[in-house]
């Protein structure tokens, strides 16, 4: 393996580039049978999953969810939280990740490079999904707790331009060359992460991102076999998953999230 591999990355979105549907929706019934949502919120959640399906993450969409999961899942215990998706993990996600996302992730590996997945999706869920895809690294959204318990505040929210200021400090910390680094995303909202490595890849794309990628030259890549994942010849996990958070989660990221709003605005409008 070759320095340069040695300090490449490949880092992928989660919901709709690896796995086919909203990871955290996923778990809803889930979280209702372990008593911490109502059959209502099931069913809202539900449909929620559906939006998502087909018809995109927007700006506007994703901070409706946002507000949505974040009030819903005050009081929560952090602890049967990560058991719930600790005892139905493979049950959930294993039949709907992408063959095609599970092969690249093998050929990056191979290749000598670090696997990184990105998502707006909570730490608790993404951590042991990425132990389960054999990732070196993961970088989530950290919910703020309290004597075990979420408080509803966000500590780092893992979006649009919070998502680009994590892999670029991941990248300094770990050594990884960005220009000869991958990115994987299906959403608009991930331009900016798309546009910190050199290789960019837009994944079952949505209007915005397949026409941004389309003028910048962009790989365009369509996913549509989804896999149950025992199917497919093991990872060997690697020795740690550890969740990437900027440090500087405050105000850097209120304004990263600002500068995220303008740039979908803008696209939006294009």
């Amino acid at each position: 393996m070759t320095d340069a591999a040695a300090r490449t990355a490949a880092f992928f979105d989660l919901d709709k580039t690896i796995i086919a549907k909203s990871s955290t929706l996923a778990f809803s019934r889930s979280f209702y049978r372990g008593g911490l949502i109502s059959r209502k919120s099931v069913l809202r959640s539900s449909y929620a999953q559906f939006v998502y399906l087909f018809g995109g993450a927007g700006h506007a969409r994703m901070e409706r969810m946002r507000r949505y999961l974040t009030d819903l899942s005050v009081g929560w215990s952090v602890q049967t939280v990560k058991d719930i998706v600790a005892e139905t993990l493979h049950q959930i996600i294993d039949p709907m990740v992408y063959d095609e996302a599970v092969g690249l992730i093998e050929q990056h590996r191979a290749e000598g490079r670090a696997v990184v997945i990105v998502s707006t999706s909570g730490s608790e869920v993404v951590e042991p999904i990425g132990v389960m895809l054999g990732a070196d690294r993961v970088i989530a959204t950290v919910m703020v707790q309290d004597e075990g318990r979420y408080t509803g505040a966000i500590e780092f929210y893992a979006y649009a331009e919070n998502k680009a200021a994590a892999i670029r400090e991941l990248a300094e910390r770990e050594g990884y060359h960005l220009q000869t680094s991958y990115a994987y995303s299906d959403s608009a909202t991930d331009i900016p992460m798309l546009e910190t490595v050199g290789h960019p890849h837009a994944v079952n794309p949505d209007k915005v991102l397949r026409r941004v990628a389309v003028e910048r030259g962009w790989t365009v890549l369509d996913f549509n076999k989804p896999v149950k994942l025992r199917r497919r010849v093991p990872f060997q996990p690697p020795r740690t998953v550890l969740a990437a958070v900027v440090v500087s989660a405050g105000a850097a990221a209120v304004g990263a999230v600002a500068l995220a709003v303008r740039r979908s605005r803008q696209l939006a409008a294009a």
